[in-house]
């Protein structure tokens, strides 16, 4: 994030990842400790009813904490949440962003709302978020 103040419009996150491969999820098994087949084995989703292996939530929303803390400092970073809007299928190329809602004030601070979301390649929301950054 530059040193000017932003205003209500401006987006001040913007990170393009690579699509999601299984090897992408299985090396998420192993780091985060959630082994749910239903992320890595194939005939365990389908039986689930699921067309293929799909990627775990909190690795999306790894993604977009990941864009949020590239373009902003994380000691400005007040706070960060997110819901799940959508499974994200496997090979799915997403792109995370944030866009400022609105600027205030809060204990004397300057700070600013931004609206997040992380999209695959067709523009699909998966995740959709909040943070609040000090300017």
């Amino acid at each position: 994030m530059s040193s000017s103040v932003p205003s209500v419009g401006d987006r001040i996150v913007h990170k393009a990842f690579p699509s999601i491969s299984r090897h992408r999820l299985a090396l998420y098994c192993g780091a985060s400790g959630d082994h749910n087949p239903i992320h890595v084995d194939i005939d365990f989703a389908k039986a689930a009813g699921f067309p293929d292996v799909f990627a775990h939530g909190m690795l999306v929303m790894g993604y977009l904490g990941q864009a949020l803390t590239d373009a902003v400092v994380p000691s400005r970073i007040r706070s960060f949440s997110t819901r799940f809007a959508a499974i994200t299928q496997l090979g799915a190329a997403l792109t995370c962003e944030g866009t400022v809602t609105e600027l205030i004030e809060q204990g004397g601070e300057k700070r600013a709302k931004l609206a997040l979301t992380a999209k695959d390649q067709n523009g699909e929301i998966k995740l959709a978020g909040e943070a609040i950054i000090a300017l």
